[in-house]
């Protein structure tokens, strides 16, 4: 026993002459490792009586807790250390002077995807819309069942789901986790776009990514129709490409909204002849929209039978590159500074 009490009152007093991490990995392996006193001592104890093995057996494993607190919270303390050190005599300064620009340095711009999802909110602002946003780490109530996909609706498959190890969380597949948060923050009528990422595991290709961007919509009223919905869409499309542009609406299924469509637009890459964007068929999928599910109302809180509305989830990747006529949907999140600095706005 004095042995084991004697180990913990050596052991402080070198830990506080230890002011690196390795020192510190060594005086732990030194006491209690394999090779150190502790261990001498347990082997030791096959020659006590029982009582004593009793004793001096809980007396060993507290000392080893007590051990191996105290290393973890001196590891805390040197790795906090190392890194103010490092702060203190790595500093960089990121401010760009004149003389540094005069050199040859130059902003790379805004990304084309920013600039066209900053117009788009500016567009939605003037026709009296608000612009809300959301978190990126989603559960499966805002994600899914809010928006009428119980956990056997088939459209879950539809959606390759980057889940977290406790599958209870996501990545969110779609900003229309927007909408239901915007809906229970709100009473009628109201209505706002939600911009953001969204992310799903799927193959990439030139039309098609696994992180990409979109912007959600909601209108929500007494007697908002069909017509208000093509409406704005025919506005917005009309303001982003500053001329008419060919759109048609077709039959769509999506859980969320009743009816539902597709509104595509006639490929502007190839004019309708037929590329790699649009596979070949001259129109791009870019607008799945429809009247609101009376479901998901009552998700946000809302009476389906007083109030009803439109729904809309925008591609902004799709239409960047409709706009600035762009082959491969990759470009965009290739991090090559050449390629944003053909969008420069200042």
């Amino acid at each position: 026993m004095q042995v084991l009490e004697s180990l913990l009152d050596n052991f402080k007093t070198e830990l506080n002459s230890i002011h690196k991490v390795a020192d510190l990995l060594n005086l732990k392996s030194k006491y209690i490792g394999k090779q150190g006193p502790l261990a001498d001592v347990m082997k030791n104890i096959k020659d006590a009586t029982p009582e004593e093995k009793r004793t001096l057996g809980s007396k060993a494993n507290e000392l080893k807790n007590t051990i191996e607190d105290l290393v973890g919270k001196k590891m805390v303390e040197l790795e906090v250390a190392e890194i103010n050190q490092s702060l203190l005599t790595n500093k960089v300064d990121f401010s760009l002077t004149d003389s540094v620009l005069d050199k040859g340095l130059q902003a790379a711009g805004l990304h084309p995807v920013t600039i066209i999802q900053q117009e788009i909110e500016d567009i939605f602002i003037s026709m009296g819309f608000e612009v809300l946003d959301g978190p990126h780490i989603e559960d499966e109530f805002h994600n899914f069942e809010a928006l009428n996909i119980p956990a056997t609706h088939p459209a879950r498959d539809m959606q390759d789901t980057f889940w977290f190890a406790d599958k209870k969380h996501l990545l969110r597949t779609h900003t229309s986790t927007i909408q239901v948060r915007g809906m229970k923050e709100r009473k009628p009528p109201f209505r706002f776009v939600g911009p953001g990422k969204v992310f799903r595991c799927e193959r990439t290709d030139a039309s098609h990514e696994m992180v990409f961007h979109q912007l959600e919509g909601m209108m929500v009223g007494e007697n908002v129709s069909v017509g208000n919905l093509i409406y704005f869409m025919k506005t917005l499309l009309a303001e982003i490409f500053k001329r008419e542009v060919e759109v048609r609406l077709r039959p769509g299924f999506f859980p969320f909204v009743e009816p539902g469509f597709e509104l595509d637009i006639k490929c502007l890459i190839c004019n309708g002849k037929g590329c790699s964007v649009c596979k070949h068929v001259g129109w791009v999928e870019l607008l799945p929209c429809g009247l609101v599910h009376p479901n998901v109302l009552k998700s946000g809180g809302i009476d389906p039978e007083k109030y009803n509305g439109f729904a809309f989830g925008l591609g902004l990747d799709r239409l960047v590159m409709m706009r600035y006529g762009i082959d491969d949907i990759r470009h965009l999140h290739s991090g090559d500074l050449r390629f944003n600095s053909q969008f420069k706005t200042f």
